[in-house]
């Protein structure tokens, strides 16, 4: 049987690309590259078929060109801002992309997040459950017949001219953007390197410095990825920047956050509220100071690291990430082609 050279690039770690390897067919043989720097890049693509890029850098010139038996080049998730199609395409090399549900997914359980906080979800639930008598007697509704708000409850605004600033933004944060963008929000981000203007006026994202992000978001969006560089960045002096009663959503790495920290800023008043799906210790540790206060208050949402979808259907979902190549191994037209 034959089998097609592959390079995989990535930017994840072992356990992820495990994962991906274990859901690849035996026809491809991969060699897995982890941030490589672009000559060790080339190096491997000198007799390699297939480029998989995975939330990965620049695919320029200089690496199509260093690639002469270069077939296609699969993006994992939507963005091929970075690939150079021009290139691609006078060197006769497809480009594809393919969406990945666990990044949409994660996504759309941070809307979730986003609009719990901002519409009192958890208050509101335990109001209607408790049934109380206190607020009135109670009448069968008809067009004129209604207690609308009956426990006045107050600030139950919406997202809808908020602003939310997205940090550690990559495919995860544009397939957020595309979900809010026309809700009336304003979307702000910070990133190590800026996206191309034409990707912000897609997405409807303005580019700000970290300070700005802390400063102007009501809502702030956590998706970094855990580095050193990254370990306890979200900390007591960056909650003492935020505006007073905004909110934080987390689906990015749980280690990213000072979780003390973040219980104090709650405790003081200084954040309104937090969401959160990871955590510093997983499972979840009983003495996380983020426990009580959600058990003691209504604005901390805590959910046990389920914003990607099913652990069974992780393996499956990465077997379809090859699915391009295999088509095109196997002559049938691509999917998601860019050129």
């Amino acid at each position: 049987m034959k089998r097609y050279k592959t390079v995989f690039t990535t930017e994840r770690g072992q356990r992820h690309q495990q994962v991906a390897l274990a859901a690849a067919p035996d026809i491809l043989d991969i060699t897995m590259l982890r941030q490589p720097p672009p000559d060790v890049l080339r190096d491997h693509l000198a007799d390699a078929e297939y480029l998989i890029s995975e939330r990965t850098g620049a695919v320029d010139a200089a690496t199509i060109q260093a690639a002469p038996h270069l077939k296609m080049i699969l993006r994992l998730g939507s963005l091929t801002y970075d690939i150079d199609t021009a290139a691609a395409l006078a060197a006769g090399v497809a480009v594809c992309y393919w969406p990945v549900p666990t990044v949409i997914r994660v996504a759309e359980h941070m809307v979730m997040q986003l609009l719990a906080l901002s519409k009192k979800l958890r208050e509101a639930e335990a109001i209607a459950l408790a049934a109380s008598e206190e607020w009135g007697e109670s009448q069968r509704t008809d067009e004129d017949t209604f207690a609308y708000n009956w426990s006045h409850r107050e600030n139950v605004e919406g997202l809808w001219q908020r602003t939310i600033g997205i940090m550690g933004f990559g495919e995860i944060g544009a397939e957020l953007a595309r979900r809010l963008q026309d809700w009336g929000c304003t979307l702000l981000y910070h990133k190590r390197r800026r996206l191309p203007p034409n990707v912000e006026a897609e997405l409807g994202l303005t580019y700000v410095d970290s300070a700005t992000l802390y400063a102007e978001s009501d809502y702030l969006a956590n998706l970094l990825p855990y580095f050193p560089s990254t370990d306890g960045l979200l900390n007591a002096d960056v909650f003492a920047k935020m505006k007073p009663g905004a909110c934080l959503v987390s689906c990015g790495s749980g280690s990213v956050i000072d979780e003390a920290a973040l219980a104090a800023a709650l405790e003081s008043g200084k954040l309104g509220g937090a969401a959160l799906d990871t955590f510093e210790w997983e499972p979840i540790r009983p003495d996380n100071p983020l426990i009580r206060l959600a058990r003691e208050n209504y604005n901390v949402l805590l959910t046990p690291h389920i914003a990607a979808g099913a652990v069974a259907a992780l393996v499956q979902e990465r077997a379809a990430d090859f699915s391009n190549v295999i088509r095109h191994i196997e002559g049938r037209p691509l999917l998601n082609r860019v050129v």
